[in-house]
């Protein structure tokens, strides 16, 4: 085998290989020899096909199978491992030579090019000083969420008498279809719905217009459906949904007492506000380590450098790009990138999808020099708990994985991040620095000078914590397509919901 370096310029490598008609040919034999006894065709007994007779009939097939599965690779590998390349991308294959030809004896003659790893010194973990923010945990937060226990899981009686009207906090018990343009429309439908009014449940306009309703009441509701609603074929459109109030409920008194603790299946409330407690301290250590790895991540990108491989920046900001693409479609860009031209978002975003490959290709290098692994029984954890986001196709979902390698990559590339921060932290200075918790959970990213937090931030160089997926430091997971929602019903903020009426947002 023959190799030529053909081109060199910056990361990007291109290899001509050739390998000799002789040594073709020979492992072509070597493999008609291998298939001849299975070989069956038509006036020759099984097994006694002439291999120059097989050749003729398939050679091109037989070496195209050969090329791929044997020749293409080994020449690759061993082309790189020669000369010591670590390659940053797959090698792109360009066959010079024509198939017919080399069954006659010509060479197999292939160029490759692809990007190279860069050379570039990390940074030591132990130089490194980081501050995380911490926050205690107040009275008054958990006060704040026993009062909101309390109004979740309070109860509601029927008011008594014909004359009795809907007020704010009260239940209105339903039953309603919605109807655009006179015709009823899926999903816009309901019996036996409750809506309390006030709570914000339904989309603007719904809750309102039961006011001062009375059990038995029909009464027509007209709304809008907000623009940005996810159901595409009923955002921004008006509806009128044609209700009879079948009863009107008033909340019962809630006590923030041992009832309460037991309702919620505790046995005191001091069981309660231990369980408060510590849910919120897992919440407060989960968002004081994302604040100290987003602090990492900036002390570790100082280095701007050494070059970047084209071909990972190119498919980093494909991805960024399609994710903005959507949005830009559905209406739902950031308020700060709602002004600016597509060439300037463009711009801000390969900015970001640089910043994610650098601090990925410095992670990368400090886990290998470390020793950090993602063992097997990890990414198979891993994939179960993305299994058990689709009830029912749990099985699908683990057999997909087991046929994709790219999907298990995908798996693992997050699973290996995180367990390099925590190397990282493990080693360098972290210095606690007491904060309030609205300033912990906050998008700012100076909550450790002082200043109050801002309400948004550029994040064209840094990647606050709830900015649009795109623009985090941090890639988002895959996101789960959520349940079919009843139109009127606003999208619950944490849960996909069952399928619902229409009227919720």
């Amino acid at each position: 085998m023959q190799v030529t370096e053909k081109a060199a310029e910056g990361l990007s490598r291109t290899f001509e290989i050739v390998i000799p008609s002789r040594d073709l040919q020979a492992r072509l034999d070597a493999k008609i020899n291998e298939i001849r006894p299975q070989v069956r065709l038509k006036g020759f007994r099984p097994g006694k096909v002439p291999a120059a007779h097989i050749k003729k009939v398939f050679g091109e097939s037989i070496l195209g199978d050969l090329l791929n599965d044997e020749l293409l690779p080994q020449s690759i590998d061993s082309t790189l491992k020669e000369r010591s390349i670590e390659p940053a991308s797959t090698p792109q294959i360009d066959v010079k030579s024509d198939p017919k030809a080399m069954v006659s004896g010509a060479d197999f003659e292939f160029q490759i090019q692809l990007d190279i790893m860069p050379e570039f010194d990390a940074p030591d973990p132990k130089k490194l000083k980081i501050t995380r923010p911490v926050a205690e945990i107040e009275d008054a937060q958990i006060d704040e969420a026993l009062a909101e226990l309390a109004k979740e899981s309070r109860a509601f009686a029927e008011k008594k008498g014909k004359t009795a009207k809907a007020e704010d906090g009260d239940a209105v018990v339903v039953n309603f279809v919605g109807k655009m343009d006179g015709e009823v429309f899926e999903g816009g439908s309901a019996e036996d719905a409750r809506v309390v009014i006030g709570d914000g449940a339904f989309i603007p306009g719904f809750e309102e217009q039961l006011k001062g309703a009375k059990k038995g009441d029909e009464i027509e509701l007209k709304v809008t459906f907000p623009k940005d609603y996810q159901a595409q074929n009923l955002a921004g459109k008006d509806a009128v949904f044609e209700t009879t109030v079948k009863a009107i409920e008033a909340p019962t008194e809630s006590k923030i007492d041992d009832e309460l603790a037991k309702r919620l299946g505790l046995d005191s409330l001091d069981a309660l506000k231990k369980a408060l407690t510590d849910r919120f301290e897992r919440e407060h250590a989960g968002q004081s380590r994302m604040r100290a790895k987003r602090s990492l991540l900036d002390s570790l990108d100082v280095d701007k450098k050494f070059e970047l491989p084209a071909t990972m920046v190119d498919a980093e900001f494909e991805n960024i790009w399609r994710e903005v693409s959507n949005a830009m479609e559905q209406g739902q860009l950031d308020d700060e990138d709602k002004d600016k031209s597509e060439d300037e978002l463009k711009a801000e975003y390969r900015t970001i999808a640089e910043r994610r490959v650098r601090l990925g290709l410095v992670l990368a290098k400090i886990g290998k020099g470390s020793g950090v692994e993602v063992t097997q029984e990890e990414i198979a954890r891993a994939i179960n708990q993305e299994a058990q986001r689709y009830p029912g196709q749990e099985q699908q979902v683990v057999e997909f994985y087991s046929k994709n390698p790219n999907a298990v990559a995908q798996i693992r590339a997050p699973l290996y991040e995180e367990k390099v921060v925590d190397y990282v932290l493990e080693l360098a200075t972290v210095t606690d620095t007491k904060v309030s918790r609205d300033a912990l959970f906050s998008d700012d990213d100076d909550i450790l000078s002082g200043a109050k937090p801002a309400k948004k931030k550029a994040a064209a160089k840094k990647a606050p914590a709830k900015k649009a997926a795109a623009k985090s430091a941090d890639k988002p997971a895959a996101k789960k397509t959520p349940a079919k929602k009843a139109a009127a019903k606003k999208p619950a903020a944490k849960k996909a919901p069952a399928k619902k009426a229409a009227a919720k947002k």
